[in-house]
């Protein structure tokens, strides 16, 4: 091999290991390998953010924005409603809300379409008695497979577009996905919704019996004793008294309660405080302010709410600013004025000191503020909150225009009137203008680490050819598909592609794997189609672990789930979409058109 090919394969590797790790976010190990590239020659310093250009992220960026005009438009509220409706089991119920998921994520951000109907399967679950641990990873791995279907559904079918364009002149339509995409998002779902939901372990978290967190085992109640050094002092000086942190819930004076009391409050002898501390913070607490634990009743839920305080179990989504942060360094109370009460991963609640804590992705949280302030900072930390939301009802001119404006966007670029970058870009616009969307709720719903990840990283795919390291692991594959028919070569690609696809973000999967697919279609002499639409379908199948999508990552926490329980199901439902997806590439995008 050439010194060229063994620094871009260096590069890839060094980029695929800091991709599996988490240790940094995807968009900064994008980053990373771009300037290595740059750096030694590869990618001339002319053409380092000439990925940033390219349809795509354009492209993808404003289907963020439709998608979050249609969420605005109540659509999807009105059929949460209906589906709350609906009559019968287990099987039933799972077949219309993964049903539902994979219908909105072939037209919108399927971690936004899973992410709306997340409280409503929580819902779901605790009226009718069923198991969320079902319900919730088919959900993820349903909005998975309703991406395959249109151009839009996921930003890796975007991305190969683009590739068909550079190669032919002509990227593929709004719909070409949809006759295999189709076909191998209904055979995943019917496994999923009659099969699959049976493979998943039962989780405690899963248990229908209502919060997944038990007040009365973190939560106390102390009172101030006549001679406690805290009496005639503010109640933000508690600190002061403990190594720990201590969280005040409430205070009792008398026949009052006051739920988040203010910090300048002065404390008095007497005084009942609800606090949340560890065990060998309160103890600490206990001895050096003067205080008698009261215990003679449990605490409930309701008792630490008012009219306008309220407690709110969330889930931390994959692109919070809360990920590896603490409630220390995040200042969540004075900060945010919200109190951090309790932290469950994977189904158990930590026991460790809440401000030493660090946040992961997929993490619930109980949290307690005033009822506006979790309203406004909730979006603000990038957190989910796991009880259904409010109905959008009563803004039918909102619904309408939304609606029309996202069918236009779809029906001109269907028609090919316009390209999908100016087409989209415009609805996007017109959401803004049509005040469907405004501009800090367009602003945020763009997803910038994926558009980052995606300007980085083509100019990386970019050079992984130009350097011939492609023409290299393409000719691999070929000296081995003399020996077989093309139709294993395919397959091997597909393969491939699905375990990349598990480990690293899709979009990143895609560059890396457009550029081996187009040099073994043409080192064959066939067309690229069937190549390129087996690595986009590839891509949407990471179903082998929770880090391999958001989705995944998003319901690990709900449902209680552990990183070995989604191959349980993946692993089959990767082998249905292979079985299937094959024959429908072979029929409807031949080899030789």
């Amino acid at each position: 091999m050439s010194l060229q090919e063994w620094i871009i394969f260096a590069i890839l590797l060094a980029a695929l290991a800091l991709f599996i790790s988490g240790r940094w976010r995807y968009d900064v190990v994008a980053l990373l390998a771009l300037l290595t590239a740059v750096l030694t020659g590869l990618v001339p310093a002319g053409r380092a953010f000439s990925g940033f250009s390219n349809p795509a992220v354009i492209t993808v960026a404003a289907v963020l924005v439709l998608s979050r005009g249609l969420q605005n438009s109540g659509i999807v509220e009105r059929i949460s409603q209906l589906l709350g409706r609906l009559k019968g089991g287990l099987t039933i119920q799972l077949g219309a809300l993964t049903g539902l998921v994979a219908l909105l994520s072939a037209f919108m951000n399927n971690v936004g379409a899973l992410a709306l109907f997340l409280p409503v399967a929580l819902e779901v679950a605790r009226k009718k008695n069923l198991p969320a641990s079902a319900l919730l990873m088919p959900m993820a791995f349903a909005s998975l497979l309703g991406g395959m279907t249109t151009l839009i559904g996921t930003p890796p079918n975007i991305i190969a577009s683009s590739f068909r364009q550079q190669v032919s002149g002509q990227p593929f339509a709004m719909f070409d996905f949809t006759p295999v995409g189709f076909g191998v998002a209904l055979a995943g779902l019917l496994f999923i919704t009659l099969i699959g939901w049976r493979l998943i372990p039962a989780r405690r978290s899963a248990a229908l019996g209502g919060s997944i967190f038990e007040i009365e085992n973190y939560v106390t109640e102390a009172r101030l004793r006549s001679d406690s050094p805290l009496a005639g002092k503010r109640l933000r000086e508690i600190a002061a008294f403990s190594e720990a942190q201590t969280v005040i819930i409430g205070l009792v004076r008398g026949r009052e309660r006051r739920m988040d009391p203010s910090a300048r409050t002065v404390l008095q002898p007497g005084d009942t405080l609800i606090l949340s501390s560890d065990t060998l913070g309160l103890q600490k607490l206990i001895e050096s302010a003067g205080l008698e634990l009261v215990g003679s009743k449990r605490i409930e839920k309701p008792q630490l709410e008012s009219e306008d305080v309220a407690m709110s179990e969330v889930v931390i989504a994959p692109d919070s600013l809360m990920i590896g942060a603490t409630a220390r360094s995040l200042n969540l109370r004075a900060e945010y004025g919200i109190n951090l009460l309790a932290v469950s991963r994977q189904g158990e609640v930590l026991r460790s000191r809440l401000d030493r804590i660090r946040f992961r992705s997929g993490d619930v949280l109980l949290l307690q503020s005033h009822v506006e302030t979790l309203k406004e900072t909730l979006g603000i930390l990038g957190c989910l909150p796991l009880a259904s939301r409010p109905l959008r009802i009563g803004q039918p001119r909102r619904l309408l225009l939304g609606l029309a404006i996202f069918a236009a966007a779809l029906l001109i670029t269907a028609l090919g009137w316009l390209s999908a970058p100016i087409a989209f870009t415009a609805g996007a616009v017109g959401m803004v203008l049509a005040r469907v969307v405004n501009l800090r709720e367009a602003y945020e719903s763009i997803d910038w680490p994926i558009l980052i990840l995606l300007g980085a990283m083509i100019p990386v795919g970019d050079a992984l050819e130009t350097s011939g390291g492609a023409q290299r692991v393409a000719g691999f594959l070929l000296t081995f598909s003399d020996a077989v028919s093309p139709a294993w070569t395919l397959l091997i690609l597909l393969v491939a592609t699905m375990f990349l696809s598990d480990l690293v973000n899709n979009a990143a999967a895609v560059v890396l794997m457009a550029p081996i697919g187009i040099r073994l279609a043409q080192g064959m002499a066939v067309s690229v189609d069937p190549f390129l639409m087996a690595i986009t379908i590839g891509a949407s199948c990471a179903f082998l672990t929770p880090i391999g999508h958001q989705s995944n990552t998003l319901v690990m926490g709900p449902g209680g789930y552990r990183f070995g329980d989604y191959w349980r199901v993946g692993l089959l439902l990767e082998g249905i979409v292979a079985a299937v997806a094959i024959p429908l590439l072979l029929t409807i995008w031949p080899f030789f058109p």
